[in-house]
């Protein structure tokens, strides 16, 4: 048995040292080399620092990843469906040497735990991909996750946890697997069925969930994730908020709200037997399975990634051996006649079906428009509508990018201009030369510079956004895993409208005032875009722009337009 495995059978592993071994490691800390953890990492760490993730001691060594990567097994045999790795780049593993420990710090540089490293060595990311995901395309945001963003070298070994990671909000609801188990016992809960979500809950969630711990004979655990989940989710402190008032239209001391911060992985069938383990561990008896649980959409053909009952398939299968029990999610919907939610295989024929889709919800927030109560609750729609104003107050990011010299600067000065005639929120340019200038000046012309500098950006961008304002975009930003990332950033925030400046490069060249083209076809300029360094060319930008034979007034037309399109400014007059 691996050294990193504890025994199941209901034992929590405690990954924090002692107080007096602590204090030690953390002085040992210092002289140790330091791997700042990425989110996603952070939220693993907590998992298995707390027992979570039971009965895994520490970061997975190459034995039980592969085993669980081609089996859903540790390497002693015991079930375990998903990969938890710490990858690392390949400069910080050339720079360990000999070095046995690593210290792993927060975002501040607070030393969280202390790695013993076991085992280093370079996973094959696409086999990984294929075997866990079951596909190896990038609309699936793990698969993108993995194969774009995630670093090409594992470290393995057991984990000696200092302190656990921070969290200054909802304190009161953040609990351990041993806390909730405690609850359940002061409580006398000997049987408890739990739910898992990433979304609002409204009137048809309180029904299904109510309904199935009463089939269950069971108290109801609520336990949404607040880690990471799948990218234009809405913000957990929203969901918290609808979550806490939903809450209390449950009939009293039956229902407990807990958060887990699990970063998700949007696995579907696997994902939803490591979400069962997880509630196994938290002291639950039984766990509600939804339809596609956590299924991650459509794949590029359009094709659902996984089938609509697989996830309650293969969760079914392996119930006995976890010692939970699955609660197979059922469809609720508004029967009119009846003025009452009913199980959708229920319906009396004839009888008339009300439902609000999570897409029509999304447009009915966007657009100011009514939100019915039999569908949810004032209080919760109070709280979306206060994060979540319509579109036309909501904050935005207008992006160009394309070759010097195609006119990027000169329409983005121009468009804010128009914006701020408009007067509708406050409006800032980062144009890229300016930005250079003062946010990055230490920064060459690297592609690790040059993608840098285009994340600093895309960062700026999405506090403006995120603070309902309009941010005006003009770097070259040449490359799409770079542009991809600022994207995703402000699309969290509000709303990305991409802008492609498509001016042919032969026109690009001959309005080239500074005469860096020339400069650069003599070699007097190393990887200058376009001659010497490539451009990736947008593949669906919301709108591209070709400035040969137009003027600026027309380009910023065009984009006004879209933007009143998307519904993001009203039309003038």
């Amino acid at each position: 048995m691996s050294q990193l495995i504890a025994p199941h059978g209901g034992h929590l592993v405690d990954g924090l040292v002692a107080a007096e071994e602590a204090a030690r490691l953390k002085q040992l800390s210092a002289s140790l080399p330091s791997w700042d953890l990425t989110p996603r990492q952070m939220c693993d760490l907590e998992m298995l620092l707390n027992g979570a993730f039971s009965p895994l001691r520490g970061f997975m060594l190459r034995s039980d990843y592969e085993s669980v990567r081609d089996t859903m097994r540790l390497a002693s045999g015991e079930l375990w469906p998903m990969p938890i790795t710490l990858d690392i780049s390949r400069e910080f593993a050339d720079s360990l040497g000999s070095a046995t420990r690593i210290a792993l710090r927060d975002p501040e540089g607070v030393v969280l735990a202390i790695l013993d490293i076991e085992d280093r060595f370079e996973p094959d990311l696409e086999l990984e991909a294929k075997q866990v995901f079951g596909t190896t395309d990038r609309k699936h945001p793990s698969v993108s996750h993995l194969l774009e963003r995630s670093h090409p070298i594992y470290l393995g070994g057991r984990l000696h946890g200092l302190e656990m990671p921070r969290h200054y909000d909802f304190g009161h609801l953040r609990s351990t697997p041993r806390e909730v188990r405690a609850f359940f016992s002061k409580m006398g809960w000997s049987r408890i069925v739990a739910f898992q979500t990433r979304n609002p809950m409204h009137r048809a969630h309180l029904e299904l969930t109510f309904r199935a711990a009463q089939i269950a004979e069971a108290n109801l655990l609520i336990q949404p994730v607040v880690g990471l989940t799948k990218p234009g989710d809405i913000d957990h402190y929203t969901r918290v908020r609808c979550y806490e008032k939903l809450l209390r239209h449950y009939p009293e001391q039956t229902t407990t709200l807990a958060l887990l911060h699990l970063a998700m992985r949007m696995g579907g069938p696997r994902e939803a037997l490591w979400h069962a383990i997880i509630r196994k561990n938290h002291g639950c008896t039984h766990f509600i399975v939804g339809r596609d649980h956590a299924g991650p959409g459509k794949d590029s053909s359009g094709t659902p990634f996984y089938g609509p009952y697989d996830a309650q398939t293969l969760v079914a299968r392996h119930q006995a051996e976890l010692g939970i029990t699955m609660v197979p999610f059922q469809e609720m919907v508004f029967v009119q006649e009846r003025a009452q939610y009913m199980p959708a295989d229920e319906v009396p024929e004839g009888a008339t079906v009300l439902n609000i889709s999570g897409t029509e919800l999304r447009r009915r927030l966007q657009e100011g428009l009514d939100i019915p109560e039999w569908f949810t609750y004032p209080e919760v729609i109070e709280e979306l509508r206060r994060t979540h104003p319509p579109r036309h107050k909501q904050g935005f990011t207008v992006f160009f990018t394309g070759l010097s010299g195609s006119g990027k600067s000169t329409i983005a000065n121009a468009l804010l201009v128009r914006l701020l005639e408009l007067g509708t929120r406050p409006v800032t340019l980062l144009d890229g030369d300016i930005v250079r200038k003062n946010l990055s000046s230490e920064l060459g012309f690297s592609k690790a510079h040059r993608d840098l500098n285009v994340q600093r950006i895309g960062f700026v961008a999405s506090e403006i956004t995120k603070n309902g304002g309009i941010a005006i975009c003009a770097p070259i930003a040449p490359y799409k895993g770079s542009r991809d990332i600022v994207r995703e950033g402000i699309s969290a925030a509000g709303v990305f409208v991409e802008v492609h400046v498509s001016t042919p490069i032969e026109t690009c060249e001959a309005r080239d005032r500074k005469g860096l083209y020339a400069m650069a076809r003599a070699g007097k300029i190393k990887e200058f875009t376009g001659i010497s360094d490539p451009y990736e060319i947008p593949e669906n930008p919301d709108l591209r722009i070709d400035t040969t034979s137009i003027a600026p007034d027309e380009a910023v037309q065009q984009i006004v337009l879209k933007l009143e399109a998307l519904g993001l400014i009203r039309p003038e007059g």
